[in-house]
Formats: C-alpha cells, structure tokens, sequence
C-alpha cells in the first residue's frame, strides 16, 4: 500500500496546527484530524480522502490557504476541504455568523458528492464523540464552553448534518453518529 500522500499529509497538518490544543481538552489538535482520518478508514482506503480528513482544518483553522492546499495537494484534494470548510465574514463574530455558517455548511453537504460527505463524516463523529463524553460528565453546563451556548441550536446543527450525510446511512460510522446525537439530544 502507498500511503506516501497520507504520510505527506499528516506531516503537513501537523506543521499547520503545531502548537494549537483542541479547545479545552488539553491535547494537541491533531489527535481530532488523525481521529477524522480514522473513522474515514472504517468506509474507504482511498488514500486522497484519508489524506483531506488530516487536512479538513487547515484552511478554515490555520492560516494555510486553499490555494496552498491545492498547490500542495491537488484540486481533488482541495475540493474535500473547501467542502468541509466555514467561511465566516471577517466583521461578523463567531457568535452572529455561527447559525448562518452551520445552515450553509448542511447546504453544502447536502449538495455535495459521496467522497466530500465521508470525509465531513469523520470530521463530525469525531466532534460527537468528544460531545458525546464532554455530555455524560458535565451534562447541559457543556454547552456554556461554546460560542452558540444554546443546546438547541447544537441539536439542530447535527441533526441537520445527520440528514445532510444519509447517504452513508449503512456505514457504522453514521450508525454512531446518529446513536450519539440520540444520546446527547434525546
């Protein structure tokens, strides 16, 4: 197997995030791109989606362009994160932007091909775990950590991404994620 372009790929995600924790968890961010990368193992080998799940941050959490990633990377690749990737109005703030940000991102993967959906699958199961985890030990006062504190606008945030990736309803993947939304939200 040539794993080459994932290899190259994690090295370049953990260059582009060196330094930087997952919010509050106090581990390095990488931990979540290289669990991304391995939920997307559990659906396909295919080493170019394997290679965007490690990338899936950069543009949206870095300053790694997407010019950069295709330069570095090719337009398929480039493609997936673009994809999976916020685009927030420089003079709005995380708060104001966010419900408009998350209504456009289920747009978008509604829209999107099968490969882009796998990809954002790992990336949001990835998310629901941590949720899922964060829920069982801190119930309802988890949600003051985020920027939206409202639990409902999180529910219908991946409820709304559940629908958007039904495609992958036969992958144990999308099972989890499902269950833990049903875990979290009731």
């Amino acid at each position: 197997m040539d794993t080459s372009l994932f290899d190259h790929a994690v090295m370049f995600a953990v260059k582009a995030h060196s330094g930087t924790e997952r919010r509050g968890k106090g581990f390095p961010y990488v931990i979540h791109l290289m669990e991304a990368a391995e939920i997307v193992a559990t659906i396909t080998p295919d080493q170019d989606l394997l290679a965007a799940a490690m990338l899936h941050d950069t543009v949206e959490d870095t300053d790694v362009t997407l010019e950069a990633l295709r330069r570095e990377f090719g337009d398929r690749i480039a493609s997936l994160v673009e994809a999976e990737s916020d685009v927030r109005n420089q003079d709005e703030s995380e708060e104001e932007s966010w419900h408009r940000r998350k209504q456009e991102a289920i747009d978008r993967l509604s829209a999107a091909p099968l490969d882009a959906k796998i990809v954002a699958l790992g990336d949001k199961l990835s998310n629901m775990r941590a949720i899922a985890r964060d829920y069982a030990v801190q119930g309802n006062s988890l949600w003051k950590l985020f920027h939206v504190t409202e639990k409902s606008e999180h529910e219908w945030h991946y409820r709304g991404l559940a629908r958007a990736l039904g495609d992958l309803e036969v992958t144990n993947a999308y099972k989890e994620f499902v269950n833990l939304i049903e875990l979290v939200f009731g």
